[in-house]
């Protein structure tokens, strides 16, 4: 009966490989879709770039699908989607640590979505208003940790890249600096330019002019290494050994995508994240065009899960 079995069950297989291979075979047959963020949104600007140039090697079209809200919406309709390449998800960080932050989060990033390659990256850069009496990393540590309670500093919505950046500094530094909320980057950058608060994580494209004009003092990149987009600031790294918080965003499929389709979606979109063209267009946004392997991409994911995701559950970070 087992020598029965085997001999049932063998073929069985080879007719599912075979019917897999097929269905990867004739993908794409329709339309891609990229679900992302609301318009105007950093994974927005990332699925229209790449939406530009894409149709070109998949030879369909490629459609930039919006949703606003949480990012439970996007990735509830890709999750739901048939798991064939068709219905694509682009989003960032809050993707997969928002369910450190909300309980019941009808998703799993791990359980039901494939990385197909991180498309992005990209550092902040802590600014200070000029009249906080600090030129250094060491030296804002050294001034909260005498003053605990008395800093602030401005960020987006709860999970934010800016938010998460702060949450990190204070957790490693163990100084107490107080968070003030805004409801986006603008009217955060708005407090800080005004004296509301003394400090901000912003991304390098936000800051620049300011810095240049003197109107804030930067003291680092968030970056575990010196950034293209600053060189001339050190990491925080260097005063505070293991911080590293950058802003990433990646594409994903549903979980049960044929290895096949995957291998044809990370060749063709890596391919056009490392056009020469396409990088400096990310690059003049403030982010890093990258476009890595799936593996490289899930690795990093699981390792920002483990570190950041303690840091949420540390100081109770909830979704706003």
């Amino acid at each position: 009966m087992k020598i029965l079995s085997r001999m049932v069950v063998v073929p069985l297989l080879a007719m599912a490989l075979v019917a897999a291979n097929a269905r990867a075979q004739e993908f794409p047959n329709r339309a891609v879709r990229i679900y992302t963020t609301a318009p105007g949104g950093g994974s927005d600007f990332s699925a229209r770039i790449i939406s530009q140039t894409l149709p070109t090697l998949l030879g369909q079209s490629v459609i930039v699908e919006n949703r606003g809200g949480t990012v439970v919406i996007a990735a509830t309709a890709v999750m739901k989607s048939p798991a064939d390449g068709h219905a694509l998800l682009l989003y960032g960080s809050t993707f997969w640590l928002f369910p450190y932050m909300q309980d019941s989060v009808p998703y799993d990033p791990l359980r039901d979505f494939v990385p197909i390659t991180m498309t992005n990256l990209a550092p902040n850069i802590l600014v200070v208003h000029p009249s906080l009496p600090v030129r250094s990393v060491k030296e804002l540590i050294a001034l909260a940790a005498s003053r605990p309670g008395e800093l602030n500093f401005s960020t987006g919505p709860s999970g934010s890249s800016n938010h998460l950046s702060g949450e990190l500094l204070k957790a490693m530094a163990r100084v107490k600096i107080v968070r003030v909320p805004y409801k986006g980057t603008a009217p955060a950058l708005t407090a800080l330019l005004g004296g509301e608060v003394q400090m901000m994580f912003g991304t390098a494209s936000t800051v620049a002019p300011y810095r240049t004009s003197g109107r804030l003092r930067a003291l680092a990149v968030t970056s575990a290494k010196p950034s293209p987009f600053a060189l001339d600031l050190p990491s925080i790294s260097a005063a505070l050994p293991g911080y590293d918080s950058v802003a990433q965003s990646g594409i994903f499929a549903p979980a049960g995508t044929p290895a096949a389709v995957i291998q044809k979606l990370n060749q063709d979109i890596v391919q056009v994240l490392r056009r020469a063209d396409i990088k400096e267009k990310f690059f003049n946004s403030g982010t890093e065009a990258i476009g890595s392997t799936a593996d490289e991409f899930a690795a990093a994911i699981k390792a920002e899960m483990a570190g950041m995701g303690k840091v949420i559950r540390d100081e109770k970070i909830r979704a706003e």
